[in-house]
């Protein structure tokens, strides 16, 4: 380092000052990085991220007690020969969650599987370099063993007492605000200094407040205003002001003029090698264990070997207490910051590189199973179809054990005399109060009906308002589908259901919008005409009525992607899902030469047409599967035409609470000649467009899905 520049900024009378307000950066960057934390991805997948952790830390620390002596060497060190081998340990060992984080959150990878195998994995990381850290700060506190457990035991008390202290705070606060968008600054105060009180008060007994801060901040209650508020409030001054400072003072405490020596920059070579050869052998030994690919594999330890948060501290802790000579810190903490440096430029090329495989990846419903985990994106310009919206969340998790991640987008539109280069996300964080213009009391109306949703289901939605111009509406909407890796983006239909049941138009710039996210949408698509009876026939949880559900199947790639997501909704033991595949008569069928012959529960389908041989394959697969089982009803409608197609719908027109329908994609059928004959809006496709009609007098709603079109995602509109 520059002997001026260290000067200026690290001043003999300033050391205590930096160290404290370091400590504070630790505090809140942990809580909200397990405030951010998928904790559900976690427990699911505990094993698998243990054994890479695992495997990792442990080869780490054979290449650490490998090299210890050589170190201890070169450095001229006298004694503490265990807490230098512990010190190298940390090194080699440790992985920086928060800059994988935050490098995961850059690159768009943080929502992937890998990139949530990664972050989950260098936390367990951090755990295994806190441990290896209290040993170093053992020697500050001349405590026997037994103290040291007692402390130990109370250190998890007190913990455990803030938990629930702030299970209990958080709901009263919710209640307390419930008119009110967000929480007052002084209640979100008062939830910090909770926080801040119980880590210092941690750090005075002699332990580390890391691991701490992070499970208070993942066992604090998800939903609810305090939640929503300390996200907004915390994410955008951690990410872009309390992150750069902590790291880039980390850094700057790297002497590079330390290296004067072959020798010592031997020993920088070494930890840097060791570390990676570490982190890969053992990671990509877990990986291959675990079936995982390949470059998943490579991605995930090179992500691991990112550096720089508890051993740095370790380091300083060791100095403080002259338990290492200054040497041997200036080189640690030299090959810290040069390994990040090189690692984080190599992860970047490689995923922007790899980004055909590690990048999205939509999967169609009708290859998906309704096991899976499931990624709904759905959008409301209001509070009206909300409680639809959340209701067909809550029907799509069939069952407990399947992992839903549901994200509600408010959309906003932005009237062009306020238009300007400022981004709305900025000025909401920057500006935010309960009288902000943007979205009224519809904000208020919101906010309250997902907290109830989330409190009687405990399905946690992530809520976002974006607010835009109604003509660049759809690319945020697209890429936000694109960053949370959405299966389907569920659109409210531009007309509203008046009190009388008849749909009336919003405004035009509405509907404009869901047919430019049509055509650009990098993942299937839905549009929800909404009357109003879903709300409750979806959300189902806390009901025990029966609701009734339709998919109609004509044929085609958006019939399929309809036929598979219903199989979500179908699993679901408070829907009563049927199946009503339409078909032309026999007579018609030996006219256009299809052969279909009914055994028993099986279905024999000879039709010599490709899209047809789709459609047959995935309906006998879905027969066997779930009809023969019992779970879900199959009935065939013989029709001729359009004209009995469509009487056949206004028959069943108050059967059911809804009808699920592809929007087209099939070739020219003479079931549906005649139904567009008066088409209105086609974007719902010949069979949506006629439920929604006003002339068909329908009681239940009508969800209308497009499979996601490949060639048509370009982002500029023509």
């Amino acid at each position: 380092m520059i002997p001026k520049v260290n000067e200026f900024f690290f001043p003999s009378v300033a050391g205590d000052y930096y160290e404290i307000m370091a400590m504070q950066a630790r505090i809140v960057i942990m809580f909200l990085i397990g405030l951010e934390m998928d904790f559900p991805y976690l427990i699911r997948n505990l094993r698998p991220v243990s054994i890479i952790a695992g495997s990792s830390c442990l080869m780490c620390t054979f290449f650490a007690i490998a090299m210890t002596s050589f170190i201890y060497d070169v450095t001229d060190s006298h004694d503490h020969a265990v807490i230098m081998g512990t010190i190298i340990t940390v090194v080699l060992a440790n992985t920086s969650s928060p800059i994988v984080v935050r490098l995961a959150a850059d690159l768009k990878i943080s929502t992937s599987d890998v990139g949530r195998m990664a972050i989950s994995s260098s936390l367990l990381g951090d755990f295994y370099a806190v441990i290896l850290l209290v040993i170093v700060t053992a020697s500050r506190k001349h405590y026997s063993g037994m103290r040291w457990v007692l402390l130990g035991i109370l250190y998890f008390i007190i913990v455990i007492a803030v938990i629930i202290l702030n299970v209990h705070l958080a709901k009263w606060l919710n209640r307390r605000n419930r008119n009110q968008k967000y929480l007052r600054n002084t209640e979100i105060l008062c939830l910090l200094a909770i926080v801040f009180v119980t880590a210092t008060g941690l750090e005075t007994m002699g332990f580390s407040s890391i691991v701490a801060c992070f499970l208070i901040g993942l066992m604090f209650p998800r939903g609810g205003k305090a939640t929503r508020t300390l996200l907004i409030k915390l994410t955008y001054a951690v990410h872009n002001f309390i992150l750069p400072v902590y790291f880039g003072y980390s850094g700057f405490r790297a002497d590079l003029t330390s290296i004067d020596s072959l020798a010592k920059f031997f020993v920088v070579f070494v930890v840097i090698l060791l570390s990676f050869g570490g982190k890969i052998t053992g990671t990509l030994a877990a990986c291959s264990h675990l079936k995982i690919p390949l470059n998943e594999g490579v991605l995930i330890a090179f992500l691991m070997n990112l550096k720089g948060h508890v051993d740095i501290l370790t380091i300083g802790i060791a100095a403080q207490d002259r338990k290492a000579n200054p040497l041997f810190c200036n080189l640690m903490i030299s090959a810290i910051v040069l390994n990040s440096l090189i690692w984080g430029l190599i992860i970047t090329f490689m995923v922007r590189r790899e980004s055909d495989i590690l990048g999205y990846r939509h999967i169609a419903f009708e290859s998906q199973s309704p096991d899976s985990e499931l990624r709904l994106l759905t959008c409301v310009h209001g509070p009206r179809s909300v409680g639809t919206m959340v209701g067909l969340i809550a029907a799509s998790k069939s069952s407990e054990s399947i992992p839903v991640a549901a994200h509600l987008m408010h959309l906003i539109e932005l009237p062009e005399k306020t238009n300007t280069n400022l981004m709305y996300h900025q000025k909401e964080i920057d500006e935010i109060s309960d009288d902000d213009e943007y979205g009224g009391n519809d904000v208020v109306e919101i906010n309250e009906a997902v907290d109830i949703f989330t409190a009687e289901t405990g399905i946690m939605i992530h809520q976002v308002k974006v607010v835009s111009p109604l003509v660049s509406m759809y690319s945020d909407v697209c890429e936000w589908a694109e960053d949370t890796r959405a299966s389907i983006i569920i659109l409210p239909f531009h007309k509203y259901q008046r009190i009388d049941g008849k749909l009336e138009s919003g405004k035009e710039g509405l509907r404009t919008t869901n047919q430019k996210i049509l055509r650009h949408a990098p993942c299937s698509v839905a549009i929800l005409v909404d009357r109003g009876l879903t709300a409750g026939a979806s959300h189902v949880s806390g009901s025990e009525s029966l609701q009734h559900v339709a998919t109609l199947f004509f044929g085609g790639p958006d019939d399929r992607e309809a036929l598979g997501f219903s199989k979500r909704l179908g699993m679901h033991h408070h829907i009563n899902l049927t199946i009503i595949r339409f078909l032309p008569t026999p007579a018609r069928r030996e006219l256009v030469g299809v052969n279909f012959d009914t055994k028993e529960k099986d279905i024999l389908m000879a039709i010599p047409d490709s899209e047809n041989d789709a459609d047959a394959g995935v309906l006998t697969d879905f027969y066997n599967r779930y009809v023969t089982s019992g779970r879900i009803g199959y009935v065939e409608k013989y029709v001729e035409n359009g004209a009995e197609t469509a009487s056949a719908l206004r028959d069943m027109a108050d059967m059911y609470a809804m009808f699920i329908v592809g929007k087209g994609g099939r070739a020219q059928s003479p079931l549906t000649i005649g139904l567009s004959d008066w088409e209105e809006c086609p974007e719902l496709g010949t069979v949506g467009d006629f439920l929604a009609s006003p002339e068909f007098d329908l009681s239940g709603s009508v969800l209308v899905v497009q499979q996601c079109r490949p060639s048509k995602s370009e982002k500029n509109d023509p």
